[in-house]
């Protein structure tokens, strides 16, 4: 399904009216791509149908006979989230469950601040001051926080999303990677109830990782993960599948290297449940029979990329993944954390680069498409909304997957969460705010509209 930008669809429809249309990005400079994402400030749309008072009062009253009379379980007890697609194949995106805010975990996590940046400044348009050239439209959050969950897991289902992939760090509590298991555990209920899959990528350097005095061989702490994954998240019932075979994805190896290795860690899996195991592109054929599929990522080729592990590697995957991304910004230099790696940069062009990965991707070779990344701010590749760019890349994939859904509906699902941060303690509003979440799931968006605005008018 071939998309375009929505700029140029506009263009196409005012040419028949106005011979020369010129369909400009306001503030863009082709010259400055650097400067690229610092140059709007997107604001939430405010609601296109707004009801007067005594229509909101109304409403207000029949939500709160409801919440007191508990009709809503027998409303939408057991009902799923389920989205309608034109496009078939399946979307999967990279997720980051690893921040951590001042408000919620009572501090600043590291991939917020780095070495140098505080949240708590703001800048003129009051953004925080995070280790990242883009700002999440809500502002920094914690991963842990289920209402940011929730607020994820709508989008996400809103623009045609099917699973989540988590980037997952080991099952050891050493340096945050406790907590990145923690959150990503925390995730899971909401998953299922929303119908959302998962599946996990696991990175191997984080064996060779160690706390003073502990002395374990790598081998015997990457088997400890593999195993804690089998028994932990492959049993789940929404654990990715694909032809019958579960997966989990490698970034790398680039640590253990020897084929032997991965055919002890192989082993830790029963025979009739093996997982199909996934590295990244041009790895596999150094690690083994159980490394039959490769995932191509994010490069400064770009499309040449693409194109070279289309032509030569994915031939022979089992599995072969069409990864897409809106572009690449690294902070970490500027962030303190690395110095002079990953200094090239892929430019976003305005949405461009996300179209024409998305079309690359698009044809009969891959059998699904990995979204890099949902949210990872430190490296600029995420589609989550942003105050530079808005609903964009979400507004992009809803075209290509083909759901009935608009910017509208998004911004729906941001004033929802807005009110659960607003109204975290009124237990009142928050049930009313529990109910909205049920509406959403049946897909009752304008009723959610409505109480959101008797809220505001009665709270």
């Amino acid at each position: 399904m071939k998309i375009v930008h929505p700029c140029l669809k506009m263009t196409l429809i005012l040419l028949l009216v106005i011979i020369s249309y010129s369909c400009e990005r306001d503030g863009f400079d082709t010259e400055s791509p650097s400067t690229e994402s610092l140059n709007t400030n997107f604001k939430i749309p405010k609601p296109k149908i707004q009801y007067n008072d005594s229509i909101l009062r109304k409403i207000l009253d029949q939500e709160l006979h409801i919440l007191k009379t508990s009709k809503q379980e027998l409303m939408f007890q057991n009902r799923s989230m389920t989205i309608d697609k034109t496009n078939i194949k399946k979307v999967y995106v990279h997720y980051l469950p690893w921040f951590q805010s001042k408000e919620y975990d009572g501090y600043w996590g590291q991939h917020w601040t780095m070495t140098n940046r505080n949240p708590d400044n703001l800048d003129t348009n009051a953004n925080n001051e995070i280790a990242s050239y883009y700002n999440p439209l809500i502002g920094p959050y914690a991963s842990s926080d289920p209402y940011l969950q929730e607020y994820h897991f709508l989008l996400m289902k809103l623009s045609g999303i099917d699973g989540v992939i988590f980037d997952w760090y080991g099952s050891r509590d050493i340096h945050d990677y406790g907590l990145i298991k923690k959150a990503t555990e925390s995730f899971i209920p909401k998953l299922e109830d929303i119908s959302l899959d998962f599946s996990i990528m696991y990175e191997d350097r984080v064996a060779f990782m160690e706390k003073p005095g502990n002395a374990i061989h790598p081998m015997k702490r990457a088997k400890e993960d593999f195993r804690y994954i089998r028994d932990t998240y492959l049993n789940n019932s929404n654990y990715i599948e694909f032809n019958g075979s579960k997966f989990i994805s490698l970034f790398g190896p680039h640590y253990i290297k020897n084929k032997n290795d991965w055919n002890q860690i192989y082993n830790v899996f029963d025979k009739k449940n093996k997982p199909e195991f996934l590295s990244l592109w041009g790895l596999k054929d150094r690690l083994g029979n159980h490394f039959n599929s490769e995932f191509l990522w994010v490069a400064p080729d770009h499309l040449l990329a693409q194109d070279y592990y289309y032509q030569t590697h994915a031939v022979t995957n089992n599995i072969t993944i069409g990864s897409t991304y809106p572009g690449f910004k690294s902070f970490y230099k500027q962030g303190g954390w690395i110095d002079g790696v990953n200094e090239w940069e892929l430019p976003l062009n305005g949405g461009d680069t996300f179209i024409e990965v998305l079309n690359n991707n698009a044809h009969e070779a891959s059998d699904f498409i990995q979204i890099i990344t949902w949210n990872d701010f430190g490296e600029g590749t995420m589609i989550e909304p942003t105050t530079q760019n808005g609903f964009m890349f979400l507004e992009i994939l809803q075209e290509y997957t083909g759901v009935g859904f608009t910017s509208d509906d998004l911004a729906v699902v941001v004033r929802l969460y807005n009110a659960r941060n607003k109204h975290r303690y009124n237990a009142e509003v928050m049930g009313l705010l529990d109910n909205s979440y049920d509406y959403m799931k049946s897909l009752d968006i304008s009723r959610v509209d409505s109480i959101l605005q008797a809220i505001d008018v009665y709270y």
